[in-house]
């Protein structure tokens, strides 16, 4: 079934695994024309085989050359931008304020909010010669709510939708659009290890903790990648053609993060 992104061309950030993985399959399965970056060499080298037609690029975010070589090779390869998935993200450390170190913090923040700057910048007169386009920038459910003992990832998340707003504003006249999705937990190692970490810190189980994430959601569920790359796709799509501005929850409701 054509979804409306078809011969789109786009770049997906962090595109190997996890939910950059199921947005790179999905997008390419409908037609879309896909330039993925990765850190993780591996399955980066595996991506193309897997997924045939993706070309890939390897990059840091938050290197600035290495974001300068991604949009060279996606442009080599693609021919132009029609979209951005600025999906790229780390979970930071858990801990109080007082007992973070200062260099993950920076980490933190320069992968999830300064990398989506540095990959957005360059994405932005590509779009314009297209004559319009989207971006789409993963934040997360604590972008919305206080997430305690992980400020640095909560705080890197509501700079996102920020940052997708201004993105909006700044550009709507262009025909460029912008949206922050703002997944809840997602299914999968990554949570887990966050669950663990967080576990640990607060001295109770891995299942109790757990629990008190899914108490966390209306529909007491954690989401899918799939789920999440369902809502890139539409927003990329020309069904999406005039949604702009708006930080999109799929978080099977969520109402706080403990």
């Amino acid at each position: 079934m054509d979804v409306g992104v078809k011969g789109k061309r786009v770049i997906v950030t962090a595109g190997a695994a996890g939910i950059g993985r199921a947005i790179v399959g999905l997008l390419a399965g409908s037609g879309a024309r896909v330039h993925a970056c990765d850190v993780d060499g591996a399955a980066l080298a595996a991506l193309p085989r897997d997924v045939p037609g993706v070309t890939v690029t390897s990059c840091d975010v938050a290197d600035r050359a290495a974001v300068d070589r991604l949009f060279a090779d996606a442009e080599a390869k693609l021919g132009g931008l029609d979209a951005l998935v600025n999906n790229a993200g780390i979970a930071g450390p858990t801990g109080a304020v007082d007992a973070i170190d200062p260099a993950e913090w920076d980490r933190t923040l320069a992968v999830n909010l300064t990398g989506q700057f540095n990959c957005a910048r360059l994405a932005v007169p590509r779009l314009k010669a297209a004559g319009g386009g989207a971006i789409v920038n993963i934040s997360s459910a604590a972008g919305r709510f206080g997430f305690p003992l992980r400020s640095p990832y909560a705080t890197s998340k509501w700079g996102v939708v920020g940052f997708s707003h201004t993105l909006a504003a700044e550009f709507g006249a262009f025909g460029i659009r912008s949206n922050a999705i703002l997944p809840g937990p997602v299914a999968g190692p990554r949570i887990d290890r966050v669950i663990q970490a967080k576990a640990q810190a607060r001295n109770v189980s891995f299942e109790a903790m757990r629990e008190t994430y899914l108490q966390s959601t209306s529909m007491k569920a954690f989401v899918t990648a799939e789920d999440v790359a369902n809502m890139v796709v539409y927003l990329i799509s020309d069904a999406g053609r005039l949604v702009s501005g708006q930080a999109i929850g799929v978080d099977a409701g969520a109402v706080g993060i403990h």
